[in-house]
């Protein structure tokens, strides 16, 4: 694996948040539970635990496949946890939050691939605090109808599924995981039921091309899905793949203006745009967005 990479520009330094993100850590402590945040190295965690929002990472710190761009561990699977729907449920509770972001590892090791579990956590979140809009982010599953559609019976008001990069780079990047099996994942939440809104995103700087982006724009668009995230790849670790490029802002502006062009209602992109980030103020722009 090449390790060269570009050195860090100026537009990718920011100011650490000015609140304490210790309230939040020590919450997630207590209860035992995984954050995306911690375990994906993410470069929002500090701001996102100051404002006291997380994104939960369910079944366990380990991932059965082994993706180039992702710092969550691969390895031997942990046993499931059959308290961990209700302590996410009494954190989400004690953190107030009026939106919670439900995601985890994949786990192909499970018959049901954690559906079931995505299951039980958002009907445990929805018993102790039923005014909560839940957003899921889930592995791919794969493909596999009858274990999407036990996620999607609970109507979340977001089904997330993230493509992560274009259609040539998949192989390379993506441990076990198919393009075209991503998009049927996105165009089957897509025809479940309308009130479930549809969100994918993408990262840059692996060495796609601009057309390639606008592409995988157009293909998600027409799998039905209408929040899209682009963001740039940040290598976690040297295990990772090396960025090849930083982009600059104008291009992520580019982005912005040719997703909605193609006709998204809620677009994010930005240097540091995760699928997550910011995840309620996405809803929110959906929600008033002109024929929803």
């Amino acid at each position: 694996m090449n390790q060269t990479q570009p050195r860090k520009p100026d537009w990718l330094k920011r100011p650490l948040p000015q609140g304490s993100s210790e309230p939040t850590q020590r919450l997630i402590r207590k209860l035992g539970l995984n954050t995306v945040c911690k375990e994906a190295g993410c470069p929002n965690k500090q701001e996102c635990f100051s404002k006291q929002t997380a994104t939960f990472l369910i079944g366990g710190k380990f991932c059965t496949r082994n993706c180039k761009f992702c710092s969550v561990e691969s390895g031997r699977p942990e046993e499931i946890d059959p308290e961990e729907p209700e302590k996410i449920a009494k954190a989400a509770k004690e953190m107030n939050l009026k939106y919670v972001v439900i995601t985890s590892v994949t786990r192909d090791d499970l018959t049901d691939g954690l559906a079931n579990h995505f299951r039980a956590t958002i009907q445990a979140i929805r018993c102790l605090t039923p005014e909560v809009s839940i957003e899921v982010l889930t592995p791919d599953f794969k493909g596999r109808r009858e274990l999407i559609e036990i996620v999607l019976k609970e109507m979340p008001q977001v089904f997330n599924h993230n493509i992560e990069t274009v259609r040539r780079l998949t192989p390379l990047i993506r441990s076990e995981s198919d393009y075209k099996r991503s998009l049927s994942v996105l165009k089957l939440a897509a025809s479940y039921n309308p009130k479930i809104k549809i969100k994918s995103g993408l990262m840059v700087g692996l060495g796609e091309r601009c057309e390639e982006i606008v592409e995988s724009l157009v293909d998600l668009k027409e799998a039905g899905v209408q929040m899209v995230t682009i963001g740039q790849y940040l290598r976690p670790h040297t295990g990772c793949l090396p960025v090849k490029e930083y982009l600059e802002p104008q291009k992520f502006a580019f982005y912005t203006k040719k997703a909605k062009e193609i006709g998204f209602f809620a677009v994010r992109s930005g240097p540091f745009v995760r699928s997550s980030y910011n995840a309620k103020e996405s809803f929110s722009e959906m929600s008033t967005s002109p024929g929803i």
